[in-house]
């Protein structure tokens, strides 16, 4: 079975080609980074334009790297929600008006669940079911126990600002470039983690949610008690703790998890899965707590459309009749990860 998919939740366009019997056969991406930078963050309206520009030459490219034929493609999915209204539509319009062309069924996929299964595309080491997954992104922070395909159960969230947010705000407080995360942690490596104290929220609740609002404002708090000219080293003082706080978080929330749960397979997911901190410091407890951790390529730890044809097609190998030629699509910017059944 051979899927296409198309990914336009926010601000990358991705268009991939999974075959059940190959695995991946072509994906590829365009990001709109450069475009919002000058705005320091995402214009939902802009987004949406540039999908329309990108999308199909995108899908030809795909094509033409792949060899395959637009009518021996078997299904075509597309990111159905959550993420932006607009972005959404324009992926789902353009995979549904194709679908139509060509007379091929049509499946919507959950964004998130993208994510999750990301670190199964692994062309080796891929982990097994069941397992804890943490889904760490710019819009979500979620710790899920994953049964199988569509058995998530929610074990905890953010109750405010997801950790790739609270990057995104604290490297614009301290005057970084967008996207914020990559580049406050590349600062984070100047920086003397003994500088300063930040908080670390909910590290001792008695439940697996997060929450990264006091910490962001913490770090507001910081730069307020410096002199107007704040000089690099204080900058980079300020990243590095913050940084280690929330991290320290992160990684205290999953051992949590684990022991809640009993397993001992952990995957990591979303934009700030590439965030290699974090991934030290999972690796470091990995080997003291004697359990594995997964990771998605990086190519894939952002937004893409690789994750979504490939989640497509573990569902439809479960439940072929999943796909269906109903070209009348909507889109759901809202859409809760758990209530994604089989």
């Amino acid at each position: 079975m051979i899927v296409l998919g198309v990914e336009s939740s926010c601000d990358e366009t991705g268009i991939a080609l999974y075959d059940t019997q190959r695995g991946l056969l072509a994906h590829a991406l365009y990001s709109q980074v450069a475009m919002h930078e000058k705005y320091g963050g995402v214009v939902p309206e802009l987004a949406s334009r540039d999908h329309i520009r990108h999308a199909i030459p995108l899908l030809q490219q795909v094509l033409a790297k792949s060899s395959i034929d637009r009518h021996d493609i078997d299904a075509i999915a597309y990111t159905q929600g959550p993420g932006l209204a607009g972005a959404l539509l324009v992926g789902a319009s353009i995979a549904c008006g194709l679908g139509l062309a060509l007379d091929k069924p049509m499946l919507g996929v959950h964004h998130l669940e993208g994510h999750l299964l990301s670190p199964l595309l692994a062309s080796s080491d891929a982990p097994e079911f069941p397992f804890v997954s943490l889904l760490v992104s710019g819009g979500h922070t979620q710790l899920m126990r994953v049964d199988g395909v569509g058995q998530y159960t929610l074990l905890g969230e953010t109750l405010d600002d997801a950790a790739g947010e609270a990057f995104d705000k604290s490297a614009k407080l301290l005057g970084l470039g967008y996207p914020g995360g990559p580049a406050i942690s590349r600062l984070a490596e100047f920086g003397d983690p003994s500088s300063y104290q930040l908080p670390q929220p909910m590290l001792h609740s008695k439940n697996l949610n997060f929450s990264f609002s006091g910490l962001k404002t913490a770090v507001l708090t910081l730069i307020k008690k410096h002199p107007a000219t704040i000089s690099e080293q204080d900058k980079a003082n300020i990243a590095r703790c913050f940084v280690d706080a929330l991290v320290n978080v992160l990684v205290a929330k999953c051992l949590s998890t684990l022991k809640h749960t009993g397993l001992k397979r952990l995957v990591i997911a979303g934009g700030v899965s590439a965030n290699q901190q974090l991934r030290n410091a999972l690796n470091a407890a990995a080997v003291k707590r004697r359990f594995r951790v997964y990771y998605p390529e990086l190519e894939f730890c952002t937004d893409n459309g690789a994750m979504i044809a490939f989640a497509a097609a573990m569902r439809l190998q479960l439940k072929p009749q999943a796909a269906q030629r109903d070209y009348a699509f909507n889109v759901r910017p809202r859409w809760p990860l758990n209530e994604r059944g089989i």
